[in-house]
């Protein structure tokens, strides 16, 4: 694989989504290499307890969009929302089944918009599938599925204030 042509096409990609509702929403975006594959995340500094280091923190939340080289042989670009070791997210009491079960739920009447999708998953990938992988027209499926994500990162958020800590006062 290229992983420069890939890497360039992906973050051209990521050039184009709306700066604004990236902001308004607090979402940051990251284009690399992780795990053998070019990757677009989606993720908020909120959904990480390391701040400073969100893209690479044990406990965290984020929605990627990803091609390697299996991908590409089955012509395939595959996206998928991972929630990592959220037992340990700070300011919240979560049971990553728990967790799952209920962002799923919320997720149902989104689900038309995903191709190809599935929640049939343990718990630490909420939802993974994939769209055709046509070279023309690359980038336009990464920002379609970007564009599907902002769309539902609210899922997230509404879902981790159900598990937020509660401290009481006598």
């Amino acid at each position: 694989m290229d992983y420069d042509y890939f890497l360039e096409r992906f973050q051209k990609a990521a050039d184009q989504l709306d700066k604004k509702m990236l902001i308004q929403k607090h979402l940051e975006i990251y284009v690399g290499v992780t795990l053998n594959s070019v990757v677009l995340k989606l993720y908020k500094k909120a959904w990480s307890n390391d701040k400073a280091d969100p893209i690479n923190a044990k406990t965290r939340i984020f929605f990627a969009i990803w091609v390697n080289d299996q991908t590409l042989k089955h012509n395939k670009v595959f996206y998928n929302i991972h929630a990592l070791k959220l037992r340990q997210l700070k300011g919240y009491s979560i049971a990553s089944s728990e967790f799952a079960d209920s962002f799923r739920s919320d997720l149902k009447k989104h689900e038309k918009h995903w191709e190809n999708v599935s929640v049939k998953l343990g718990p630490l990938t909420l939802m993974e599938g994939w769209n055709y992988f046509e070279n023309e027209n690359l980038e336009n499926t990464i920002i379609k599925l970007a564009n599907n994500f902002l769309e539902i990162e609210y899922i997230i958020d509404h879902t981790l204030e159900k598990f937020k800590s509660r401290k009481v006062i006598h």
